[in-house]
């Protein structure tokens, strides 16, 4: 005796499973990207603190990088020059939100110190507040506080 099925056939639902594997792949797939693209314009070798900086909600990058003839700036991730990183400076000193911002300055070690005062002045005449950016050092666990001051 054959067995039939009085239900009728509904395969839709199972050609829409692939569908499903689909967009959850491209969902994870937007969601990890970010993680490894590269946050500022040029990379830079910061010097090195024992000190850790807090994180702010509301802050601007600039980077100065090393150069011999013209020493690149960057404003986030565009490149500018000391008199354009001025101009834009104090328009974004225009947006309430951003005038309460904090501007992070990273400066390649092998950056000279004038290049970084020029730059530190512009920020400070914008009307910003600077924080200069660092890489944390490694700390030993068996140094003792009074072992770091000179005697």
């Amino acid at each position: 005796m054959k067995l039939e099925t009085t239900l009728e056939e509904r395969p839709g639902f199972l050609h829409a499973m692939p569908l499903f594997d689909l967009l959850s792949l491209v969902t994870m797939l937007l969601l990890l990207v970010p993680m490894f693209l590269s946050q500022g314009g040029i990379s830079v070798e910061v010097p090195s603190s024992r000190f850790q900086m807090q994180r702010y909600a509301d802050s601007i990058v600039v980077t100065v990088g090393s150069g011999s003839e013209e020493v690149p700036i960057y404003l986030g991730r565009q490149a500018v020059t000391l008199e354009e990183l001025s101009e834009q400076l104090a328009a974004l000193m225009q947006d309430e939100r951003m005038a309460r911002a904090i501007v992070l300055l990273k400066t390649d070690m092998r950056t000279s110190v004038g290049m970084e005062r020029k730059v530190s002045e512009v920020i400070l005449s914008a009307g910003f507040r600077l924080a200069l950016v660092g890489e944390l050092e490694p700390v030993d666990e068996f140094t003792e506080p009074d072992s770091i001051l000179p005697e």
